[in-house]
């Protein structure tokens, strides 16, 4: 017995071993891609203190090897669950880090209205044919498969006036009609019900676990940045034509469907730029903690489970993919096409992506807060047969 418990001891000593070793070396990859940026210096230095976006590229490029690597190593079973996390978490920080330095530096492009892939006046056939096309399927879909549980179609129709309601309600009387106020406040009440009732018990077993709780926080937090950063609500880089002096003021702006008040701060000895806004928060904040909540289930899995299976797997590329393709990034996606393909190729995605009157906007909001729900309560009932009970067992 004392034989056995030697060797217990001395397996456990060379897996903290190699884990501490692991540690060590995705420190020293990060902190070398962080050095080979230039600081900011105080003194003559430009407003971005050398840096370019092919510093962003970098970042980007290293904290996909390091995902990729860490994925790569779990599978293998050449590192824990735990530390596998800690590197995946440690790679969407990097990640995330050089395509918010990629944006912010990228040089900014001016498109004309000529280069619209398609004229404005199919703005309103586009968003009343898809929005009426997701009531009426929601509706269908809702009473033929889940009859029992009305919450899904109500959410579909939800949805379907999302893309719709811009032209529901005639002139600029829309940017401060009551409806759309209640469907921006509405979303998250109708997503939190639906997460509740389908995916509570489990998400509460899920959040015991101190390691998925906070690998969830985590990764909600960084997704947050990144929203805000991408859509010029939060930069550390000043701009042309602005003041040099504190600016602190509210001024009415709309985002998604109506105008909100907006808080904007300008402090240029940092340099600091951030605007809020209560229909910001409601949207980043929802995207945000549905992509925290299916990372802290996809931890859980990893925790509990000696090796990910198909599912899990496929569920956290899903949340990747999905918080990418949403309609935030696609300043992003234009900036990246400009480099790749220059602006005659990125002038469409640009208008797609950015024009707040295009349906197809708001469709990548909506498939976005679709893709995460759905994916959070699939998983949950993915957890709950027999074969997976193991997932939603008590943290130890």
């Amino acid at each position: 017995m004392s034989s056995k418990r030697r060797q217990l001891r001395d397996g456990g000593t060379r897996g903290r071993s190699q884990q501490l070793g692991l540690i060590r070396w995705l420190s020293i990859l990060v902190l070398f891609a962080l050095t080979r940026i230039p600081v900011v210096s105080a003194h003559g230095a430009t407003a971005t203190g050398g840096l370019s976006q092919w510093h962003g590229i970098l970042l980007v490029f290293g904290g996909i090897v390091l995902l990729g690597g860490t994925i790569l190593f779990k599978r293998t079973d050449r590192i824990s669950p735990t530390l596998a996390l800690s590197g995946v978490f440690v790679g969407l920080v990097v990640t995330a880090l050089g395509a918010i330095l990629f944006e912010a530096l990228s040089p900014e492009v001016t498109y004309s209205a000529a280069s619209m892939p398609f004229p404005r006046s199919w703005y309103l056939p586009m968003a009343l044919s898809v929005g009426c096309l997701i009531i009426v399927s929601s509706l269908v879909i809702g009473w033929l498969q889940w009859p029992t549980r009305p919450r899904y179609t109500f959410l579909g129709i939800l949805m379907g006036l999302w893309i719709a309601y811009p032209y529901l309600i005639p002139g600029h009387a829309n940017d401060s009609h009551p409806l759309g106020y209640a469907i921006v406040l509405g979303t998250p009440i109708l997503v939190g019900y639906v997460i509740w009732k389908d995916a509570g018990s489990v998400l509460y077993a899920v959040m015991r676990d101190p390691v998925a709780r906070w690998f969830g926080i985590g990764v909600g937090v960084v997704v947050a940045l990144f929203f805000i950063s991408v859509t010029g609500y939060l930069s550390f880089f000043p701009e042309e034509g602005l003041p040099h002096e504190r600016v602190i003021v509210v001024l009415p702006a709309i985002y998604q469907l109506v105008t909100w008040p907006t808080l904007e701060i300008y402090l240029p000895h940092i340099p600091l730029f951030v605007a809020i806004s209560p229909g910001q928060l409601i949207v980043v904040g929802l995207l945000s903690t549905l992509i925290g909540l299916n990372a802290a289930f996809i931890a859980r899995h990893w925790r509990v489970e000696e090796r990910a299976g198909l599912t899990q797997s496929t569920a956290g590329a899903g949340a990747i993919v999905g918080s990418c393709t949403c309609g935030c990034c696609g300043p992003l996606v234009a900036k990246v096409a400009v480099l790749a393909a220059g602006p005659s190729i990125a002038a469409p995605l640009y208008w797609v992506f950015v024009d707040t009157a295009s349906p197809l906007s708001a469709l990548f909001i909506v498939a976005s807060i679709i893709l995460f729900a759905g994916s959070l309560v699939y998983s949950v009932e993915m957890a709950r047969q027999p074969g997976q009970s193991a997932a939603i067992v008590p943290a130890d």
